[in-house]
């Protein structure tokens, strides 16, 4: 009997040593892997804010000029992507916004933008996204005639394609305009009325935040919050933490586009977090728009240790001549940020997407179960 007793010991004492090791070790591997920009690129990831006449192709828009007869202000491909693409900052975001103006001229019928739509979520595809949202203004393509309906249509066949040749999940948001009429928004969040289980899955007000108040398009979101569609604004990028609290308290939204001034407003950024309101963070804009002074006091990491659920996006991968991957990469270098970080942003970019909530639980286990099975990141609960 004593002996058995002490057999049975010494084999769970080294059952426990060697399951011990394995788990040092494993932590060991993990702590060891290196983030490097291959890395990321493979890992699955999800994209809430970008603008898909802001994140074309430079050849594409070349190629779209000459078919429709468009003048553009530079034919070679590489001088082109120079007046497109910002290098350095700008002087406000109201600059940052005119360059739209040459990717405009290019997207006024239904095949180019039934063609940008799908390239674009095709270059999500290469960049690891597996679920992106593009989001788009359709009152800013009827200049040649074609109907905003006819524009959603075309976007949504890009899409589609795209969704069955690559696997790739996609929705539209419909942008309201802040400079434009309020009486157009209302239009344009009926359209997305419309649209709703058609391939639109939320609502947005985009432009100039400075003097053109969230609060004069409440009319718009009263409209889709009662037809319970998603809302999300932009705001907090160009103007303080005031425009964040109209957005949210005036216009009922479920996202806030950038919200870089939230950490002005402690109440509000707490009201935020309570309520886990998602922040769609893009950080190369945010440089190029002076949102911020430099990417070293970008408030993304402390937002990220107040457990906010903060985002990375590119909000225009052509004008910020950025990726997703480069988003992520720019964040780990900055912020020196941690593998379980970079699982809590991603996960965050998936809990935030405006799906259907069972839709959304599938995803996410399907993107953690490959998350520990083929990168090897730490099994933790979600919260």
């Amino acid at each position: 009997m004593v002996l058995y007793l002490v057999d049975a010991w010494y084999c769970h004492r080294v059952y426990f040593c060697s399951f011990f090791v394995q788990t040092q070790n494993l932590s060991s591997r993990r702590n060891k892997v290196k983030i490097t920009k291959e890395l990321i690129q493979k890992l699955p990831k999800a994209e809430l804010h970008c603008h898909l006449d802001g994140s074309l192709r430079v050849s594409t828009i070349i190629d779209l000029a000459s078919r429709q007869k468009v003048e553009l202000p530079a034919k070679n491909q590489e001088d082109l992507h120079n007046i497109l693409a910002i290098k350095e900052k700008m002087k406000n975001l109201e600059e940052y916004l005119e360059i739209f103006d040459i990717t405009l001229s290019v997207l006024q019928t239904p095949e180019s933008l039934m063609r940008v739509a799908f390239e674009l979520a095709e270059d999500c595809w290469n960049d690891g996204v597996r679920y992106v949202e593009v989001r788009y203004s359709p009152i800013l393509h009827t200049q040649e005639g074609m109907t905003s309906s006819e524009s959603i249509d075309a976007v949504k066949k890009g899409l589609d394609q795209a969704e069955s040749e690559f696997g790739i999940k996609t929705g539209i948001i419909i942008c309201g305009i802040r400079n434009i009429s309020p009486e157009v928004s209302l239009k344009l969040a009926d359209l997305a009325v419309q649209y709703k289980n058609k391939g639109v899955v939320g609502f947005d007000l985009a432009g100039a935040e400075e003097n053109f108040p969230a609060k004069h398009h409440q009319e718009a979101f009263e409209l889709i919050l009662k037809k319970n569609i998603n809302a999300t604004l932009h705001a907090g990028e160009a103007f303080g933490p005031e425009s964040i609290h109209q957005a949210i308290h005036a216009c009922g939204a479920h996202r806030i586009g950038h919200g870089t001034r939230l950490m002005e407003n402690k109440d509000l950024m707490a009201f935020v977090n309570d309520h886990r309101i998602s922040l769609e963070i893009c950080l190369k804009s945010n440089i190029q728009t002076r949102s911020i002074p430099s990417l070293e006091v970008h408030p993304f990491k402390y937002y990220l240790d107040q457990h906010l659920r903060v985002t990375l996006n590119t909000d225009n991968r052509l004008i910020s001549d950025t990726t997703l991957t480069d988003e992520y990469l720019l964040a780990v270098n900055t912020f020196n940020l941690t593998l379980q970080d970079i699982r809590t942003i991603i996960i965050n970019g998936f809990k935030s997407a405006f799906l259907p909530h069972n839709e959304r639980r599938e995803l996410i286990r399907k993107v953690v179960d490959e998350l520990e099975a083929e990168f090897s990141f730490e099994k933790r609960v979600i919260v």
